[in-house]
């Protein structure tokens, strides 16, 4: 007790120092906690993917369209549950900073396949029978004030024109992990408006989505999918739904790359400023340690007490941070929300942050401790007074 009583006067004698000092933590934390949050968000689709979903696209590029008649080939394959398919839509809300994921999906395979995305059963049936519906995520909806019944209007880049749209469901993630800013229509409406506007660019698809019966089969499945339609004139490239995401975020890899080298930097910060406090303290209080000594306190009472002070500081500046991170990561998400639409501070991030607290508290008191353990006790006299 006598113990804890020393490290808590200690670490408040210079009360301006120490406090600059958790403030510094607190804003390193801070930075830290939310430069992970960003990592995470970066591999959210990936982290929500199915291990049954299967996406098949055009084996030269994603651009490159596929055929609706592939559609009852793929159906025919042993291991597929469900299939579905889509476009990329691409349409723009008023004006270009409006950006958002839009694509046209056969609806009711759709669902099936994504029961993540809660809607009521009559906002579901309300979208399968309009054929002009859409179906927006919460966060989207919000973002623009959209109720239900609400008329939307996107400017076509992909397929030109102004496209009408009727809101019919407002769907929720079953979870936070899923991502509630999407807005997708009928195939149906898209492929009848090709037919009259463009009928080459009819009859065509982006993408298929695949359920299969168990997971432990989509390799193969994935094989004989490529397999059927190989040396046709629209050969495809089956893969997993996680793998599909991660194509996406490695395109991306070099800036996560920076990002976590940032973060890292950052824990070294933390530990200089620490380091400097705790050598300042050391310095200051040599007499008074060697007073001790002469008392009859080890040298693991002077360790304790030193590793303490550090420890205590370090860890009110990132009990601080972890507070901090979790309103500035909610606004933050907000602003964001269209670029990084799963923006979730996880109990990992907050692991980490404990766990570099603690190492730079450790690692800022080591030489101090042996500083101070090693000093004379007449050496350490002399500097009394």
């Amino acid at each position: 007790m006598l113990i804890l009583k020393l490290i808590l006067r200690n670490a408040f004698r210079h009360k301006l120092r120490t406090v600059l000092t958790i403030v510094s933590i607190t804003i390193a934390i801070l930075a830290f906690g939310l430069l992970r949050t960003v990592v995470s968000a970066w591999y959210a689709g990936v982290a929500a993917s199915s291990a049954s979903r299967l996406i098949t696209r055009n084996a030269i590029s994603l651009v490159f369209p596929l055929p609706i008649s592939y559609k009852d080939k793929i159906r025919q394959i042993s291991g597929v549950k469900t299939i579905s398919y889509g476009n990329w839509f691409g349409g723009v809300y008023i004006e270009e900073k409006n950006f958002f994921a839009n694509f046209a999906v056969e609806p009711s395979t759709y669902l099936d396949l994504y029961p993540e995305f809660n809607l009521t059963p009559d906002e579901t049936k309300a979208f399968l029978h309009d054929r002009k519906g859409f179906v927006a995520g919460r966060k989207l909806a919000d973002k623009y004030s959209w109720q239900i019944g609400s008329l939307v209007t996107l400017k076509g880049t992909i397929f030109p024109g102004n496209w009408d749209f009727v809101l019919r469901g407002i769907y929720r993630g079953k979870d936070k992990t899923i991502d509630e800013t999407q807005f997708f229509f009928h195939w149906d409406y898209l492929n009848e408006t090709m037919k009259k506007m463009a009928p080459r660019r009819a009859d065509q698809v982006g993408f298929y989505m695949i359920g299969v019966t168990r997971p432990e089969l989509a390799a193969d499945v994935a094989v004989s999918i490529d397999s059927t339609f190989k040396n046709s004139l629209a050969e495809t490239l089956t893969e997993t739904e996680k793998a599909f995401q991660l194509s996406f975020v490695s395109m991306t890899e070099a800036i996560v790359t920076v990002i976590e080298i940032v973060s890292l930097i950052i824990i070294f910060i933390i530990m200089a400023v620490v380091a400097n406090t705790m050598v300042m303290t050391t310095r200051e209080r040599i007499g008074e340690y060697a007073v001790l000594k002469t008392l009859g306190f080890g040298g693991w009472h002077i360790a304790v007490l030193i590793f303490g002070e550090s420890l205590l500081i370090t860890l009110l500046g990132c009990l601080l941070g972890i507070a901090s991170t979790f309103p500035t990561a909610h606004a933050f998400g907000e602003s964001m929300g269209t670029f990084l639409p799963v923006f979730n501070v996880e109990t990992k991030t907050v692991a980490l942050d404990f766990i570099a607290a603690l190492s730079v508290g450790l690692v800022a008191a080591v030489i101090p401790v042996r500083r101070a353990i090693g000093i004379r006790i007449a050496d350490g006299l002399r500097r009394i007074g």
